[in-house]
Parts: structure tokens; sequence; C-alpha cells
């Protein structure tokens, strides 16, 4: 038997560092939206809990209602996804009248490319490409900083680092890229190694700019670096398109989207197109997508 259709959905979109959420009608016409801190369930899923429901009770604030998180239907796109009992613990605690969890991914896909066949490639501290084919996703990298995220930015500052010992070393020669890396830490390399000991992907992204800027100015081993990011990066789109068969929109995300494109191979270069949206907004579209017929998740 049919249920009542639920009054309202929630897209959100969480991460390390903030989360969004967005309060829409059955016609996905989005009415209010707010925002609050970080919601990685992974590493703090208390936290991610509070600020999930906060930015859901702002969401209903700016649209004009009374805050009621049980009526409304929601799916999540969260840091953190991919551990079960993460997932678990935090979706027994949700506040809302029934809600689903998927990596913040599969919600960029969506606000992306739409309900269409196509693919994404997120470049940013780390990477993580996803394709759509005859409805069925595949995710593609993505697993980490220490065993892949190759292309990302933690990957080109750790790069950029280690070019600057093998120029040190007159391995390599001693570049205006190096030159500045070296000057960060005293020009003492021992003071590399002891930041890179301990750095995490985030700390090796904060180097990544002045690749991009060295490179820019025709730094020889700035170049080199972006060349070999570039390259990652063509191999895993590569993998996505063949996915998808070279159908459909194929769209660069993160914070590097807008620097690689010159550096990518031509075949990749002329596919790119802008998103059609963003991930709130394809948060918002799936929970609609999900729970709006009958209330409950359709198959």
């Amino acid at each position: 038997m049919e249920v009542s259709m639920a009054a309202y959905f929630i897209g959100i979109d969480g991460g390390g560092t903030s989360c969004r959420a967005a309060l829409a009608d059955g016609n996905g016409t989005v009415l209010g939206r707010g925002k609050s801190g970080a919601s990685n369930i992974l590493t703090d899923p208390d936290t991610a809990l509070k600020h999930i429901a906060e930015a859901a009770r702002l969401a209903f604030i700016e649209a004009g209602l009374e805050p009621d998180l049980s009526s409304a239907s929601a799916v999540l796109g969260l840091a953190g996804n991919n551990v079960g009992d993460a997932v678990n613990y935090v979706t027994a605690r949700l506040p809302f009248r029934q809600s689903d969890i998927v990596s913040d991914g599969v919600i960029a896909l969506q606000g992306a490319i739409g309900d269409e066949d196509g693919a994404i490639g997120i470049v940013g501290t780390g990477t993580v490409y996803i394709a759509r084919n005859e409805g069925k996703l595949h995710s593609v990298a993505g697993w980490g900083f220490q065993v892949s995220d190759l292309g990302s930015g933690a990957r080109l500052g750790q790069l950029a680092l280690q070019e600057s010992l093998l120029a040190y070393d007159n391995i390599r020669p001693m570049t205006g890229l190096s030159k500045a890396i070296l000057a960060e830490f005293g020009n003492n390399p021992e003071a590399v190694v002891d930041f890179a000991r301990l750095a995490k992907p985030g700390d090796f992204g904060r180097h990544t700019p002045k690749v991009f800027e060295f490179a820019r100015q025709g730094d020889e081993a700035a170049i080199r670096i972006l060349k070999a990011g570039a390259e990652n990066i063509d191999e895993a789109l590569d993998a996505v398109n063949a996915v998808t068969k070279g159908k459909g929109r194929l769209c660069l995300l993160g914070g590097l989207a807008s620097l690689y494109p010159g550096y990518l191979a031509e075949r990749h270069r002329v596919r790119l197109s802008e998103p059609l949206a963003d991930a709130l907004t394809g948060a918002v579209a799936l929970a609609v997508k999900t729970y709006g017929t009958t209330g409950e998740a359709r198959a």
C-alpha cells in the first residue's frame, strides 16, 4: 500500500570543512539553504551528525518554515561514506523521515551531468572519477594519497618537494620552483624531510599553487611535474571513457579543474564541458528521484 508523499526533500553535501543543505519541494524547487561545519562521518561522526542537522534546520529557516527534519526525506553525499561502520552509525541517528548516504562523488556526478550517461573527474587535493553508463555507476581511482590519487594536488605538492631535493643534490638542475620550495624550509633539506614524514595530503597540496605558477613562467621542474600529473589524469579519463564508450558529458570538477585542461591530451580537452550544476543540486535531485513517488525509496 502506498503511503503519502514526503512533504519535503533535503540534499546534503558534507565534507571535511563544511556541510551544505538545500530544502526542496516535490518538484525539486529549492526553498532554502543552510550551511554549517565539518561533516566527515569517518573522522568524527557525532560532530558530523550535529552539523548535518544544523545545516538542515537552517535550510528550513531560510525557507520561512518551522524546522521539522522528521518530515523530510534526504540524500546525503558525505566524505567518509566508504566505511560501513561509520555509515551504519550515522544512518541510525539521522533525524530525517528516511535517508540514504552516498559518496560525495555520486552527488557531484548527478549535479554535473543530470540523469544522462557521462563521467566526471574530481581533481583537487585527491582525485576520483565516476562514470554512469546505462544507469550503472562505475568508480575509478580515489583510493587515497598513499596508493592512489595520482595527479592530485597532494601528489603535485609532494613531487615539488621531491624536485627540490633532487636539485639540492645536483641530480637535476636548480630551477625557480626548487629554489622557492627550499627557501620555505630555510634551504635545509632535513627540514623538508621532517615535514614530509608527517605531512597529510592537504599539507602537500599547499605547495601545488607554486607548481602552476612557475609552470606559467616556463620553469622546467614545474612543467615536468604537471606533465606527469596530466598523464596520470589522461589515463584515468581513458578508463572512464571506456566505460561510457565516449558518450555523454565529461566534466572536470574540484580545485584543479580549471588549471589542468591545458596540460591534458587533446582527446580529452575537446570533450570537456562545464557541469550543469553543483553537487548540492545533485543531492536534491537524487532525494526527489529516490523518495518522490510514494515517500518510500524506489528501486
